[in-house]
């Protein structure tokens, strides 16, 4: 494993391998066991996209791993007033020992990855976001003991968070539906992937998609960059909303999900986030183990 660019990439063995990493890196920040394993290491973070939990928990990671992570916004590099991306990769691989970037185009992360001689991780990009289904999936593992055989539920956007929820499920063993209104449908080729490589379902009901489910998980309506198109979500998604009557459809004990922000009262009810937010922070903490996992996995000499 060269770069974490999407989990495409990965085989089940390596996304094992990095789930039982984040565990282990977990216990040990939880018993106070030191684990500087990348001293005098630096990963420069590319922001093109900003965020809360991507920025704190990869430069929290970085300094508890020993290293120093340095924060780089497009207003601060070259690459936001018109310089190559390969160029940028370049140079960049000559300062530092690996570059996390959160950015719109998946080409972008691409050609980094191409041109640079360091590793790159996808920190989100508008096709996927390989970070947060990581730590979705250490967090399912941690509440339900295993992966194999569940039923992981999206109801919403088949946006970058349905994209790489689909293929991280069905890598490790789970089956997955999607409950999403025409024309807002998962990239065509992962959902082709899908249906010949595991159980995999696409449909508009989100009550038949939400049956049996194990897991759902739900997403904003609107996501960054489509904040023009925010009416227009609200009435198309009207009624995709995780509420009681939709876990009732679900298995007993059926676990909730949502990568953050929320947006309460449109895709998730304030009574439903309220009864698994355990659950919701229990992922927004993994983000940070999962991370440490894949920095040490790629950074690690």
């Amino acid at each position: 494993m060269k770069h974490f660019l999407k989990l495409g990439d990965l085989t089940p063995e390596e996304i094992s391998e990095l789930l039982a990493l984040a565990d282990q890196l977990k216990f040990e920040k939880k018993h106070g066991i030191a684990h500087p394993r990348l001293a005098g290491k630096t990963l420069g973070m590319i922001f093109q996209k900003s965020s809360t939990r991507t920025r704190v928990s990869f430069e929290v990671g970085m300094y508890q791993l020993g290293g120093a992570a340095l924060f780089l916004s497009s207003r601060d590099l070259q690459i936001g007033r018109g310089e190559p991306v390969q160029d940028t990769a370049r140079v960049l691989s000559r300062y530092l020992d690996g570059i996390m970037i959160r950015t719109f185009e998946q080409a972008e992360v691409e050609a980094l990855a191409e041109y640079g001689s360091i590793p790159v991780i996808n920190g989100l990009t508008d096709y996927c976001h390989p970070c947060q289904v990581l730590a979705d999936l250490m967090t399912i593992r941690e509440h339900k003991g295993t992966l194999k055989n569940r039923r992981l539920c999206f109801i919403g956007d088949g946006n970058n968070m349905a994209n790489s929820l689909i293929v991280g499920g069905i890598k490790t063993g789970m089956s997955v539906s999607i409950g999403c209104p025409d024309g807002y449908k998962p990239d065509a080729a992962i959902m082709e992937w899908a249906a010949a490589n595991g159980d995999f379902t696409c449909t508009s009901d989100i009550f038949a998609a939400a049956k049996g489910a194990d897991v759902v998980y739900t997403d904003v309506w609107a996501s960054m960059g489509q904040e023009g198109e925010a009416a227009k979500r609200a009435e198309a998604f009207a009624g995709y909303q995780v509420s009681a009557e939709l876990m009732a459809q679900t298995n007993p004990g059926c676990m909730v999900l949502h990568c953050l922000p929320a947006h309460r009262g449109e895709e998730i009810t304030d009574e439903v986030f309220e009864a698994h937010a355990n659950e919701i922070f229990d992922e927004a903490e993994n983000r940070l183990h999962a991370q440490k996992a894949v920095m040490v996995k790629l950074m690690e000499k």
